[in-house]
């Protein structure tokens, strides 16, 4: 099932579910949809069929929820009509967003949720975050972990640290700041407050290394990451998003750039641009970009270093979970997303050289013997005792398959695999990323290739004030039901804010002032990093 695009602008909700083809054509998969009174949409859904087919044998069956928010017989239900979480869902929070605010210092065409001159307020009180929080917490079989503070611009609240704070305390180990970075650029004290308040990651915007690119926050990213540097004990993953004809030329050049700044970039999350509202076709073709084709481009912009076979789908990591489930004898973290929905792949740098563990690393190996060591404790009901044995017997094993003679120098991979995989924690995890740039992808979905069975399986939720908790491509891509009614109901006019707080709107508003001399030298910045791997 899909949804007509123009029923979704017409907010015909009873009609915009259609049904919808997914089929391969030249070697790409491709969605074909009828609707009864507005006709034929076909959009491209992935560029490569053969990858396609490839990652579809790392689906996970995923979970069977056991907090639920629609009080409806499964039979009733309707996809993606009905949330909160529901007895369709197949995935509990693996990353919940929670919108602080959506007042921003910018204004990008692009963006999902920003407050528009005299449009209303949307800015939830900390008694409301705090509920949202718990909610969260709450989710059975599994517990939200990870929390991401969006926006609009999260830092342009005055609370924003204490709100980090909440998150710390409510038990959240992953505090993500989803950011345009633009007052992390001009106040270092912000920066450690920040992260002295408990935020591991920065989420920020970045575009391009061009001003064409990156008009955002090109001119800003640098004292960005020099105030991060500064600051110690957090990251930064910077997320393009890819527009077809706009920033496509420099993939790789991003990826470099990051790569010069390992110390503190821990990633690159590539976001193809999701194309909200009507698009006439050829438009909506020009600027269409897939998961597949992006990863080509990196491969033509790395020559080769970084390739389409280096990726793989999110649910991927299936036996790892499994494995820990069986060790810990209770349901663990599964990201059980639509195999579609997004990739991944860990580099290393070794000199000017980029080493995807997949170079020196037998994955799929690896994956198959985890499962079968999972099933293995599962049927055996081992002891304490003889779990930890087992455990042994894995760091025994790892060994066999990682490549030491590809490996990069002065890397013990094995030691690094065995901490994240048995202690199966967030803590785990640190000295691997710590040592690795993450290269993601994640498409989120728009009106013309959704798919009702990924949103079925989404694991990125936000969480609503009234306690709902709805997956992400029903949140944004059906506004009037979910986005926008939010901010209806829990929005402040602009003049009613203004008077109670004493604060002009307009006054949010970012007006750069660099002069040329300092141009040269951040145009300068970014040409040394980026000729550092080249």
């Amino acid at each position: 099932m899909s949804l007509c695009p123009k029923c979704v602008e017409e907010k015909k909700w009873k009609e915009m579910r259609i049904p919808a083809l997914i089929f391969e054509k030249d070697n790409k998969i491709m969605l074909r949809k009828e609707c009864p009174k507005h006709g034929f949409y076909t959009d491209a859904y992935w560029e490569d069929a053969d990858y396609y087919f490839y990652q579809m044998q790392f689906a996970d069956q995923g979970i069977e929820l056991e907090t639920l928010q629609v009080d409806k017989p499964l039979s009733e239900i309707t996809c993606p009509n009905d949330c909160g979480l529901c007895a369709q869902h197949k995935s509990h929070t693996a990353l919940a967003n929670l919108v602080v605010t959506n007042r921003c210092d910018l204004s990008c065409w692009y963006c999902f949720f920003y407050q528009k001159t005299n449009e209303p307020v949307y800015e939830p009180t900390l008694d409301q975050i705090r509920e949202m929080l718990r909610v969260l917490r709450s989710e059975k079989p599994v517990a939200c972990n990870a929390i991401q503070l969006t926006g609009g611009e999260p830092t342009i609240r005055s609370d924003i640290v204490e709100i980090i704070k909440m998150c710390r305390e409510e038990g959240f180990e992953h505090v993500q700041l989803n950011t345009n970075g633009i007052r992390l650029a001009h106040n270092l004290e912000l920066v450690k407050n920040v992260i002295n308040a408990g935020a591991n990651v920065f989420y920020m915007s970045f575009d391009g290394v061009t001003p064409r690119t990156n008009p955002k926050n090109f001119w800003e990213v640098p004292k960005v990451i020099e105030n991060v540097r500064k600051a110690g004990n957090a990251g930064i993953v910077l997320v393009p998003t890819v527009i077809g004809g706009l920033n496509t030329d420099e993939l790789g050049d991003i990826i470099r750039y990051a790569s010069a700044n390992i110390d503190v970039v821990r990633g690159v999350n590539f976001q193809p641009v999701s194309l909200v509202g009507m698009m006439p076709t050829a438009e909506r073709t020009k600027q269409r970009i897939t998961i597949p084709k992006t990863i080509k481009l990196i491969e033509e912009q790395t020559n080769g270093e970084i390739g389409l076979e280096d990726f793989y789908c999110v649910p991927c990591v299936g036996p790892v979970t499994d494995l820990v489930e069986a060790i810990r004898g209770r349901p663990q973290y599964r990201l059980s997303a639509h195999f579609a929905c997004g990739a991944a792949t860990y580099v290393f740098v070794d000199g000017k050289r980029f080493v995807p563990i997949t170079r020196f690393v037998d994955v799929e190996g690896l994956f198959n013997y985890l499962r079968e060591l999972s099933n293995e404790i599962k049927s055996k009901k081992l002891g304490k005792f003889s779990k930890v044995v087992t455990a042994s017997k894995l760091l025994y094993k790892l060994n066999s398959f990682i490549d030491k003679e590809k490996m990069p120098k002065n890397l013990n991979l094995s030691k690094m695999l065995a901490n994240a995989l048995i202690s199966g924690s967030y803590d785990g995890l640190k000295e691997f990323h710590y040592n690795s740039l993450f290269i993601g992808l994640m498409h989120f979905m728009d009106p013309y290739d959704y798919d009702v069975d990924r949103v079925e399986r989404c694991c990125i939720h936000y969480v609503m004030p009234e306690k709902k908790i709805v997956p992400f491509c029903a949140f944004n891509v059906i506004p009037e039901l979910y986005r926008d009614y939010v901010q209806r109901r829990y929005s402040v006019p602009a003049r009613d804010w203004e008077k109670r707080t004493g604060k002009k709107l307009a006054a949010d508003k970012y007006r750069r002032n660099i002069s040329k001399e300092e141009q040269e030298k951040i145009i300068a910045h970014y040409k040394e990093a980026i000729e550092k791997f080249k």
